[in-house]
């Protein structure tokens, strides 16, 4: 049993940090999902400086989530804490645009409509938290694995000395 934990955290040595690259890609994807469906909706609400900003910022985004990604699959134990962080900000993001443009009246045609539907609005949050969640998980993974790799070699290079 002991003997088994050795091998595989020996294999580590020489095998890439997947789980946590797939996890940081998947909140890339419902990130894009999230993307996609917000800036499809046509009402003259979204047409202002914040909707700028949120483009950029999903631009940044996506590009430190694939560094990340890339970090991560070496356990490199910062690129955790990057995560964290991109995970934080998706979920405070859901304060900035989701949630006023939920609740936000416009007209359009001489009709009044909310500006963003319950529908849409349940489903942006949904692909928001569920990108937050692949990153905690992800960095949660890396640091764990990151941790025990580096005790083990520290270990093996103490057997040398």
């Amino acid at each position: 049993m002991m003997n088994d934990q050795a091998v595989r955290l020996d294999r580590m040595r020489f095998t890439k940090n997947t789980t946590s690259s797939r996890l940081t890609l998947l909140a890339i994807v419902f990130d894009v999902l999230y993307f996609v469906l917000l800036y499809r909706i046509n009402v003259e609400y979204y047409y202002n400086i914040l909707m700028g900003a949120s483009i950029l910022y999903n631009l940044v985004f996506m590009l430190a989530a694939f560094l990340s990604s890339e970090g991560v699959k070496n356990y490199k134990q910062g690129y955790s804490y990057v995560l964290c962080a991109l995970g934080i900000i998706q979920i405070v993001r859901i304060f900035i645009l989701p949630v006023p443009a939920h609740n936000a009246v416009v007209t359009v045609g001489g009709a009044e409509i909310m500006a963003m539907s319950q529908g849409q609005f349940v489903r942006v949050v949904i692909y928001l938290v569920a990108s937050a969640a692949c990153l905690f998980a992800a960095a949660v993974v890396n640091l764990s694995k990151s941790r025990a790799l580096a005790a083990h070699v520290a270990g093996l290079q103490g057997r040398k000395a």
